[in-house]
Parts: C-alpha cells; sequence; structure tokens
C-alpha cells in the first residue's frame, strides 16, 4: 500500500503540447457549444448551427498554419503515440477545409430537403475531429479509437432523411459493414499485438521479423488490417456497401464519404505501411496491387453503365481508389518510396477538391431538375452557362485531362510506380493507363449532356444557386484549376510528406 502511495506521488503527467493539440481542441469545443446553442435556436434560425460550424472549422484550421509556420518539425506524444509533423498537417488541413466545403453544401441542402436536424452538425464536426485525430495517431489503439469516431457518426449521416427507404438502406448497409470491417482489422490488430507485445507504431516496424521473413500470425494479421480498410476506402472486392450508400443518403453526406471519409481510411493505409510494416513488402505489395487494379478496372466498368449520376460518381471514386492505391503497391521498393507517398498526399489533395465541386454542381442542378439522371443535364449550358463550365471542368479533372489538377495527380502515381522499376511498376502502370482512357468514356458522357443535348422537356428556366453554394463551387474550382496550372505549388504541399520529416525515419 505504502509503495503504491509513494509510486502515485511520483506520477508526473505527460508533458501536452496545447499548440500542437489545438485543432482538436477547438473541434472539440466546437461541439459542445453547437450542441448546447441549438437548443436554443428558433425554427427560423437554423442558419446559425451552421455558421457557427463553419467558424469552428475555420478557427481549427488557423492553428494549424501556425503549427506549420512557427512550430517545430515534428511534435511528440504520449510516448510517440500521438505525433504532429508535416505530414498530419498537410492532411488536418485537408480534413477541415474538406469539412468546411461539406458545411457550404450542407447549408440549404438539409433545410430543403426537410430533413433538417441540430445534431446533424454536431455530428459532422465529430467525424471530422476523428479524421483530424486519425492523421497523428501512431499506435493501433489510437487508430482504432479515431477511426471509430469518424464512422459512427457517418453511419447516422448516410440515413439522416429517415423518411426515404433508400437513406436508410444507405444507412443500414454502410453500419453493419463498416462494423464488420471494424471486427476484421480489429481482429489483425490483435494478432500483432500478441505477437509483438506492442501496439506503438514504430515498435511494430522494429519487432516485425527483418529480411521479409513472416510467422503466419503476423502475415495474417497484416492481412487482416488491410482488409479493414479496403472496406473503409471501398476497394475492390470490398466497396459493395458505397454505391447504394452514395445514392440514399443526403447529397452533402455522400460527397463528404467519398472525399473526407475515404482520405481518412487512405491516411491510416499509408502510416501503417510505411511506420508498422516497413519490412511487409512481400505480403502487402501484391495484396495492395491486386486491389488497386481490381479497384480501376471494376469501378470504371460498372461507372459506364450507370445512368444515375451519384452512382456513376460513386463508382467513379471506387476507380480514383483504385490509383490512389498505385503507388501504395511499390510503397516497399527502395527509393520509389518517397514518391509513392508524395504521390498519394497530393492525389488526395486534388481529388478531395475535384470531387467537391462535382457533388456541389450535382446538389445545384438538383434543386431546379429534381433528379439525379445524368439525362438531367442535357441543355445545362444553356440555361446554366456557368454551372454547365464547372461541371466540364470537375468532370475533365476527374479524367486527368491538362491542365487540371486531376492530370497532375495521376501524373504523380504513374511516375511513382514507373519509378520502382520493376515488373510490379510496369504492369500496373499499364493497366492504370488503359483504365484512364476507359475512365475518360463515362466523364465525357456527362459533358456531351451538358454541351449537346437539349434540355429536358424544354425547361430551360435558369437555376437559383444559394450563396453558400456558389462559395463552394469557387473554392473547390480555384482549388482544381490552380493545383494544375501551377503544378509546383502542389508539389510543395507533396514535398511535406516525405519520408525523413514525416516519420523521423
Amino acid at each position: 500500500m505504502i509503495a503504491a502511495l509513494r509510486a502515485a506521488a511520483d506520477f508526473t503527467a505527460p508533458p501536452i503540447d496545447y499548440h500542437a493539440l489545438a485543432p482538436e481542441i477547438v473541434l472539440g469545443v466546437g461541439i459542445c457549444v453547437v450542441l448546447l446553442i441549438d437548443l436554443f435556436v428558433d425554427e427560423r434560425q437554423r442558419w446559425i448551427t451552421s455558421s457557427i460550424t463553419g467558424f469552428v472549422l475555420l478557427a481549427a484550421f488557423i492553428p494549424v498554419v501556425t503549427v506549420g509556420v512557427i512550430g517545430d518539425d515534428v511534435r511528440s506524444m504520449f510516448d510517440g503515440r500521438y505525433v504532429i509533423d508535416e505530414f498530419a498537417l498537410v492532411l488536418k488541413a485537408l480534413f477541415v477545409l474538406a469539412g468546411y466545403v461539406v458545411v457550404l453544401l450542407s447549408s440549404d441542402e438539409i433545410e430543403d430537403g426537410g430533413y433538417y436536424r441540430g445534431e446533424y452538425y454536431v455530428l459532422l464536426l465529430s467525424s471530422v475531429l476523428g479524421m483530424v485525430m486519425m492523421a497523428s495517431s501512431r499506435d493501433l489503439v489510437s487508430i482504432f479509437v479515431s477511426l471509430e469516431f469518424l464512422s459512427i457518426p457517418a453511419y447516422m449521416l448516410a440515413a439522416w432523411n429517415k423518411r426515404s427507404s433508400k437513406s436508410n438502406e444507405a444507412g443500414v448497409k454502410y453500419y453493419l459493414l463498416g462494423v464488420f470491417a471494424s471486427s476484421v482489422m480489429l481482429y489483425g490488430m490483435s494478432l500483432l499485438y500478441g505477437v509483438t507485445g506492442t501496439t506503438l507504431l514504430s515498435e511494430l516496424g522494429t519487432a516485425i521479423t527483418a529480411e521479409g521473413q513472416f510467422a503466419g500470425v503476423e502475415a495474417l494479421g497484416v492481412v487482416f488490417i488491410i482488409v479493414g480498410f479496403a472496406f473503409k476506402v471501398s476497394a475492390v472486392p470490398f466497396h459493395s456497401w458505397a454505391p447504394d450508400t452514395y445514392e440514399g443518403a443526403p447529397t452533402p453526406i455522400t460527397a463528404f464519404l467519398s472525399v473526407a471519409s475515404k482520405a481518412a481510411g487512405f491516411v491510416a493505409l499509408v502510416t501503417l505501411i510505411y511506420v508498422a510494416f516497413p519490412q511487409a513488402s512481400d505480403v502487402y505489395q501484391p495484396f495492395v496491387w491486386v486491389l488497386s487494379v481490381l479497384s480501376m478496372t471494376v469501378g470504371n466498368v460498372l461507372a459506364l453503365r450507370q445512368t444515375n449520376i451519384v452512382r456513376m460518381l460513386a463508382y467513379s471514386s471506387i476507380s480514383q481508389g483504385g490509383f490512389i492505391l498505385m503507388p501504395l503497391s511499390v510503397a516497399g521498393t527502395g527509393s520509389s518510396s518517397e514518391a509513392a507517398l508524395k504521390a498519394v498526399v497530393v492525389y488526395l489533395v486534388i481529388y478531395a477538391a475535384t470531387n467537391l465541386g462535382a457533388f456541389a454542381v450535382v446538389i445545384a442542378v438538383a434543386r431546379k431538375t429534381r433528379s439525379g439522371e445524368i439525362s438531367s443535364y442535357g441543355g445545362l449550358f444553356g440555361y446554366a452557362p456557368a454551372l454547365g463550365v464547372l461541371m466540364t471542368i470537375f468532370m475533365a479533372s476527374l479524367a486527368g485531362i491538362p491542365p487540371l489538377g486531376g492530370w497532375f495527380a495521376k501524373f504523380g502515381a504513374f511516375k511513382a510506380v514507373l519509378d520502382a522499376g520493376n515488373g510490379w511498376g510496369y504492369s500496373i502502370a499499364v493497366i492504370g493507363a488503359v483504365n484512364a482512357v476507359i475512365a475518360a468514356a463515362y466523364y465525357v458522357t456527362v459533358m456531351r449532356e451538358i454541351w449537346m443535348k437539349p434540355a429536358p422537356d424544354g425547361d430551360v428556366t435558369p437555376i437559383r444557386t444559394p450563396a453558400a453554394l456558389q462559395a463552394a463551387l469557387v473554392i473547390t474550382c480555384v482549388v482544381t484549376v490552380l493545383l494544375g496550372v501551377l503544378p509546383d505549388l502542389v508539389g510543395r504541399y507533396g514535398d511535406l510528406a516525405d519520408l525523413t520529416g514525416a516519420f523521423g525515419r
């Protein structure tokens, strides 16, 4: 008893860098503020909660910038289990700004759809907080907690339109398959912990047997963890939930899931591959290679058959995920590791801006047509020229057409696999090139409707776009064009995520 009391007296709290933790603190406080204010907001003042949510996200972005500008290279807390480095800062900025754009998309859409609830913005902020935490997590436990923190609110948001059977179906499918993926991933984590005796990623990287020789349990744990995150990023064959969930969820939430939630899954996958599994390339490289090829090919082939624009963008998102996985399939190959990491970060940033912009146009057009069919975009340039041009920009960027951001993202992915200089890299580059051509077909189909087809039913009534939606369109368009015209700018962001600076190796 005396010894226990002495030990308690000698205990000192771990040092905490509050400046580095400021984004998480701001988001945590913001969640409480939005929840409390919603209790006193009148039905006619619903705009207050969305405005406060937007300010909270912008306030969380400020310390991300200040830590990056005036902070040290790496700030580590809790024995290296929570790290704020350049890699984490870039991704935190992406998550916070993507959340802000989703708030702009939601402010009128949720109210006009008749399913406004104050808790919507609380859940949205909670999910963003989980993503921000994920960017700094360097421990299996903190990764899992962050993943559930971002996923559980997303399950509820997917089913937010309770009067819609499709929305209910979306939420149920996303929840059931998400829980199954989490259980598989957690089982893999428990296997690695049982073998190595640690959950710290840096210790896992040294504890796993070197020189690529693995025990069966270690290999099984790595595979199970990758399978769990393959569900989260909707990689084929673990993609079955994505199209129905994307179609049934409210469109702003669909945009959120396709960009921020998917990016968070990739961030965790990248962190595990580079920090926890540096010696496991013989296990994860063939697996990721197959996932990338299947995602690109199946996503593109099924997207060609779609007549609904949201389902088309869902399969497009699956295909784009395959392109993001391309560099990771050669991540363990010598000097190509750094290029692969940069390519993934750059692709996530550009894809987020482009896809959010495409969904912003979908929301704007649906306000008039009340339809999600691709044919409803017929003659869009004639009665809404600005929206027609913007949708063309976003579709062309997703197709990888210069000089838009998408071309530089794909260029980085192809360069990374070719730099590997082996059969894995060359073969997936060829497959990726073929899929890039296939993908252009369904993006061009949308552009053809906009520019060459007449308006359905001859209705050429102008579209009224709310101010918040206009702001989202401007932000996403500027980023998409700027990152394509000035590729050195986005390249600098990729440089922040080098192997030495990001993971201390």
